[in-house]
């Protein structure tokens, strides 16, 4: 049966798809995409993005601009006064002056920026492009708008009994067992159950067991919902093919799945999602290195899933006008400098392997998909030390303050020198199913010094282009042809 809510969706995205295409033929204009899952650096990498073009940072890869063919970027208005704008003269400063890093997004934010540039051939033209910065765990909601509440509910028990989660929600499944799903609906009870399955998808997410796939994401990111009957439910074994009476906690929990999709996932889907033209999907593949074969396991589903949410392929006439498809979108693995050089390039492979499912069914598309290892600030830079004799690659940075290691606090002025370890030259010795291959690079030797957070480097100032590793790949990637 045709979903009657889907069918109007569908028809608003194909209004306001043929009004954009229209107004592209008065201003030419690209909806760029930023996401990413959390601890990423969404919000570092659209903030260098806009720096290096407003600044005209060092950007050999970048072809526009390494070729000076790009005049002039600078900040406009943004087209939706309803949505917040994405602060990024505050974040300059937090990077530049306090060295430290802005705060995590937390919620939808644009930021409108007018590139004049020089095409190969011709004069002066303008291209628009707005960017659209969300977090990545409501893009793992999407799949939620074809899910019954059964279906949820079996598929977050099935993630939360799995061996690799079950410390983590022992105690909601402890009070699942012990609940009546088909008893009279309680408001007690059901916020019991929801803030155990909150505190279930918080303790997943944290840096030890670095788990990625976490719907929904609203629980994590609740912003002006906290506490609403809409982000008030949870998951409950229902059995097999059991009918649900009204009135009782299972019908109040599936009302509030519901109200969920309508009130939180369909508007995002409808205003922001449907609307982009290319995307970056931002990956901290370090976190899940770290934490072992598990999340490793757990965020190639997430990437997966991910893509599946996308409309990705190559454009006709109709879909242009009507059902817009995203044609370029980029994995990128960030953290880049928190690794020597040397393992740049693995940690690329490494990413190219979690994505190559999603990046067969992007190509059957026609969509254009690629991976990249980048630092949008680089907080690190690379040096020898010696160690036993032996001369190691390492990196050099600032710790942040109040981080211990080996009983040494860091005061967040002290640099240190690291040797950080070099990533396995086949990633496929990541991915063996035995487990016997790879636990995770907390089992090193080295392995705390992993999970320092380095501050941005000193000397860097607002006006100043800032360090980086490889952004200007990814620019070109999803900027250039539109800039030829």
């Amino acid at each position: 049966m045709v979903d009657p809510t889907r069918l109007v969706d569908e028809a608003r995205i194909g209004a306001r798809a043929v009004a954009d295409r229209f107004s592209d033929l008065a201003s030419p204009t690209l909806r760029l995409g930023v996401t990413g899952l959390a601890r990423s650096g969404k919000t570092v990498f659209t903030t260098a993005l806009v720096h290096s073009l407003v600044t005209g940072g060092r950007m050999p890869v970048f072809e526009a601009l390494n070729t000076g063919r790009i005049a002039s970027a600078s900040l406009r208005p943004q087209p939706d006064d309803a949505v917040p704008r994405f602060p990024y003269e505050a974040h300059v400063r937090t990077i530049a002056e306090a060295r430290s890093w802005p705060e995590s997004t937390s919620r939808v934010s644009e930021l409108r920026l007018e590139i004049r540039y020089a095409p190969k051939r011709g004069g002066l033209r303008t291209l628009t492009l707005d960017l659209v910065d969300y977090p990545g765990e409501w893009l793992l909601d999407l799949p939620l708008l074809d899910m019954s509440y059964a279906r949820f509910s079996r598929e977050s028990l099935a993630l939360a009994r799995a061996p690799a989660r079950a410390a983590e929600a022992e105690n909601l499944l402890r009070a699942l067992a012990a609940t009546d799903p088909f008893a009279a609906a309680a408001e007690r009870v059901a916020q019991d159950l929801a803030a155990r399955f909150k505190l279930y998808l918080a303790e997943c997410r944290s840096e030890r067991v670095a788990m990625s796939l976490l719907p929904p994401g609203r629980f994590l990111l609740p912003g002006d919902l906290e506490g609403s009957p809409a982000l008030t439910f949870a998951p409950l074994d229902l059995g097999e093919d059991k009918a649900v009476p009204k009135g009782s906690l299972a019908a109040m929990m599936v009302r509030r799945f519901e109200s969920y999709k309508s009130a939180v996932v369909r508007p995002f889907f409808r205003e922001h999602f449907a609307r982009l033209d290319r995307q970056i999907v931002l990956v901290d593949v370090l976190a899940a290195l770290n934490a072992g074969p598990a999340a490793l396991a757990d965020l190639e589903r997430a990437l997966d899933a991910i893509l599946l949410a996308f409309r990705v392929g190559r454009n006709s006439l109709w879909s242009a006008l009507w059902r817009p498809r995203i044609e370029k979108v980029l994995f990128a693995a960030t953290k880049a400098d928190h690794l020597h050089r040397t393992s740049h390039d693995r940690l690329e492979a490494i990413l190219r392997r979690l994505v190559e499912r999603a990046h067969a069914r992007g190509r059957s598309g026609g969509a254009h998909l690629d991976v990249a290892a980048l630092a949008a600030v680089r907080a690190t830079r690379e040096a020898e030390v010696t160690r036993d004799g032996r001369r190691l690659a390492a990196i050099v940075g600032t710790p942040e303050a109040g981080q211990e290691v080996a009983g040494h606090r860091f005061d967040g002025a002290e640099e240190v020198a690291l040797f950080p370890g070099a990533l396995p030259a086949m990633p496929d010795a990541l991915f063996d199913p035995s487990g016997d291959a790879f636990r995770g690079l907390a089992s090193g030797t080295d392995a705390d010094f992993r999970f320092l957070r380095f501050r941005p480097p000193a000397g860097i100032g607002a006006d100043a282009s800032l360090p980086h590793i490889r952004l200007d790949r990814a620019l070109e990637f999803l900027l250039g042809d539109r800039l030829a």
